[in-house]
């Protein structure tokens, strides 16, 4: 499958296989962003996952080639990286309503995608798609500020957690970036992702053992448990969808198309959870996907 899959790199082909993989990318992580905030402390919840998905991992670093030498160096500072990102995450979370702070980091992060993009790759934007992305991330972030509007609780810590979702976006951004460099640097993707996981996932579930232990009333291990194990599964197709995306086509493109998931998120809510959309967040829905239809079309 590698050999295929590199075989579709800088084509027609591949560049049709890395748009529906950025668009499943978006879908799976709009539900993992639910998940993460659900009912269990979001540190645990986040442990739980990333534990989950190293065992996963464990067997399948045995199964790929063996990483060049130049890839620990890179590993190293995806780690650095991504445990930011997933401490500011949880942070946020923690003060901020899901529906507030989840557009926030996702509409903030293709413009710092789309300048890193530039930076390590040389990728540059269209005005026209300049243009989509300023549409997709304004409707993710009026999308925000229609949310906002409407919560009643945690409002004290409202404004920590904006600041919190936005340090968030740009570490989005830093890690994708990076990502997008750290699968290109491997002659094969799949060692990438494999010792990726397998190295992401030790961090964090230390961090939430620390946490449950200090807990007046630590939750139960085993809805914990059942709930990590749902979320690693998605997260190796998320993460892995997106970053094989922007293994075959351009990075700020992909990133920009991964952000409809916050459109995702709103019909989940809509359809399954029954949630009221109305004409408003109906509007800004629009808004997102027409952005990202012009990143797209003026690519």
């Amino acid at each position: 499958m590698s050999d295929w899959l590199i075989s579709l790199e800088g084509t027609e082909a591949g560049h049709s296989l890395a748009l529906v993989l950025a668009v499943s990318a978006a879908f799976l992580h709009a539900v993992f962003g639910a998940l993460q905030k659900g009912r269990h402390d979001p540190w645990l919840t986040r442990g739980v996952i990333d534990g989950c998905y190293a065992l996963i991992a464990l067997p399948l670093i045995f199964l790929v080639p063996w990483p060049e030498p130049h890839m620990w160096a890179i590993f190293a500072v995806a780690l650095v990286i991504h445990t930011v990102y997933k401490a500011l995450q949880a942070a946020a979370y923690t003060r901020g309503a899901y529906t507030v702070v989840y557009p926030v980091v996702r509409g903030s992060s293709p413009v710092f995608t789309v300048i890193g993009a530039y930076i390590l790759f040389r990728e540059t934007f269209s005005v026209f798609q300049w243009f989509g992305v300023a549409m997709l991330s304004g409707g993710i972030l009026g999308l925000a500020v229609h949310n906002l509007n409407k919560v009643r609780v945690d409002r004290d810590t409202l404004v920590p957690a904006l600041w919190l979702a936005l340090a968030t976006g740009v570490s989005v951004a830093l890690y994708t970036t990076w990502d997008a460099y750290g699968i290109r640097a491997t002659a094969d993707p799949f060692t990438f992702l494999a010792w990726f996981f397998f190295l992401d996932g030790l961090a964090f579930p230390v961090v939430a053992a620390v946490r449950r232990a200090r807990m007046v009333e630590p939750p139960a291990l085993g809805p914990l448990l059942g709930r990590g194990v749902l979320g690693a599964v998605i997260a190796y197709f998320s993460f892995g969808s997106i970053m094989l995306a922007t293994r075959l086509d351009d990075v700020g493109e992909a990133a920009v198309l991964r952000e409809t998931s916050t459109v995702f998120a709103a019909l989940i809510g809509w359809l399954v959870l029954k949630e009221a959309v109305g004409p408003r967040r109906l509007g800004l829905m629009s808004l997102i996907a027409a952005g990202a239809v012009v990143v797209e079309i003026g690519g």
